[in-house]
């Protein structure tokens, strides 16, 4: 029964995916951005889904298990960082988009302020290819994860299903199959997540006695996070506001943007917003309900593998039915995210390291098949944490791109020095702190986006300077529209 709930459910997405190619108009821009067509509801579901991939069935609920109700601080910073830069950056780049006429998100920033970023866009795209490659590894493997501990299939089977069904619909269909089936699959998360959390509520004959059972654990529910970087206020203080930029990293994940770049206006950024972060608080609450409660259930998973929480406590609690339910939940989250990294990797070769060379949908199409095949190799070559793995490729991808915007809100003018200073300056940083250890006590794509963007605001301000300018500020008024 589990099998064939399972089955069905894929079935379902499939069929959607495929189903979008009767839209396709057969173009870079429409295998890309779907045209620049999509609607503020589907905008913002995909966005959300694929936001909350695997890393929040497998990875959140592992972290949660393991660091109790402290873990509640990472969902509000996260979520408040999202939404500060939501506000700030998604319009902007959505007129950008529209202005720049281009399909990727690394050639939009590129041609922000109309200059020759060419070295920097080169880079960009390598390092977009290496952590979104490594990031849709860490997918593939959380749907493997989910797999083994419902089916008790080997590892190699389920990466190689996850990887199949993505490389499917997504070569077929494009940035389009992937929205479509980003809204189905969105729904299937939420009801897997809250049937899993009902059912682990009235396992322990009710939410208070749940709660007193947790209680019981010592330290569970203590709020202080683990690892403070400095005791007391300042440590609460600098945890909270470190994940508040992991949210804020949001606007450096080519696979989250180009969600907000295929809205049909800007105009519509207000409905897409509204959509996404309902969905996503609601979601991140019943994720770290489930991952607290897994504790109870499982109490030998704490010297084993924390990030099968979910799936063993589906297996425990619920009836063959609906534990395929949960399955295909989790296997929609791993999909929703990693078709979205294929896209995005495939769209960092063929419009910023090969602009120009490579435009046929058969082209395209043959790119995204080699980056999904990359992918799967990775995710089949190691047994790493996914929270691990999907935290660094996202701050790493932020390091790259957030600084970079922060100056042009700030209007400063970049050139390729400045660009590529910013860039590679943010991520030094942030490699440096994860080196360090520190990045249990503080995100490190804090002192990396600072780091970053305030030596390219120096450099802006300097070289503008030195050439005679009054200012970084960019005096083109179309520069300054966007």
């Amino acid at each position: 029964m589990i099998l064939a709930t399972f089955v069905v459910f894929m079935a379902m997405f499939f069929l959607v995916g495929i189903g979008s190619v009767l839209r396709s108009r057969g173009t870079k821009l429409d295998y890309y951005l779907a045209s620049r067509g999509v609607s503020p509801m589907f905008a913002g579901l995909s966005a959300v889904a694929t936001n909350n991939s695997g890393y929040m069935f497998i990875g959140v609920i592992g972290y949660t298990y393991v660091a109790g109700l402290a873990a509640v601080w990472l969902m509000l910073g996260w979520i408040l960082g999202d939404l500060l830069a939501s506000l700030f950056v998604h319009r902007r780049l959505r007129r950008a988009a529209g202005a720049s006429g281009q399909s990727s998100y690394i050639a939009v920033l590129a041609g922000w302020q109309r200059r020759d970023l060419f070295l920097w866009q080169r880079l960009a795209a390598i390092v977009s290819l290496v952590f979104l490659g490594t990031y849709a590894a860490a997918q593939i493997s959380a749907g493997s994860k989910a797999l083994h501990g419902v089916l008790d299939w080997p590892a190699e089977a389920g990466a190689v299903l996850s990887a199949a069904m993505v490389l499917l619909y997504s070569a077929a269909g494009g940035i389009r199959a992937s929205i479509w089936t980003d809204v189905a699959q969105s729904m299937t998360m939420l009801v897997a997540m809250s049937i899993l959390f009902v059912a682990g509520v009235q396992g322990q004959h009710g939410l208070i006695a749940a709660i007193d059972r947790l209680d019981a654990i010592p330290g569970y529910l203590d709020l202080t996070p683990q690892d403070l970087l400095v005791p007391g206020v300042t440590g609460y203080f600098l945890f909270v506001v470190g994940w508040m930029f992991a949210g804020l990293s949001v606007v450096g994940q080519p696979h989250v943007m180009v969600r907000f770049m295929s809205l049909e206006s800007e105009s519509q950024m207000t409905r897409a917003r509204g959509w996404y972060y309902v969905y996503f608080l609601l979601f991140y609450l019943l994720a770290t309900a489930v991952g607290l409660l897994s504790r109870l259930y499982l109490p030998e998973l704490e010297s084993l593998d924390p990030e099968l929480a979910l799936p063993s406590m589906a297996v425990e609690l619920l009836d063959p039915f609906l534990v395929g339910v949960i399955l295909a939940g989790i296997f929609a989250a791993t999909m929703s995210t990693a078709d979205s990294l294929v896209l995005s990797c495939s769209s960092a070769i063929t419009s910023d390291l090969l602009e120009g060379r490579l435009e046929r949908p058969l082209h395209l199409k043959l790119v995204t098949a080699l980056v999904t095949l990359v992918a799967l190799g990775l995710a089949l070559s190691g047994e790493q944490s996914v929270f691990d793995l999907v935290i660094l490729s996202w701050s790493t991808l932020a390091c790259a791109f957030a600084p970079l915007l922060a100056l042009y809100a700030l209007r400063c003018r970049v050139d390729q020095g400045v660009a590529l200073a910013t860039t590679l300056v943010a991520i030094a940083i942030g490699w440096w702190w994860r080196w360090m250890g520190w990045q249990d006590a503080l995100y490190e794509g804090l002192p990396g986006i600072c780091g970053g963007a305030l030596v390219g605001w120096l450099l802006s301000r300097w070289r503008w300077k030195r050439s005679g300018e009054a200012s970084g500020i960019a005096p083109d008024p179309r520069t300054r529209a966007l």
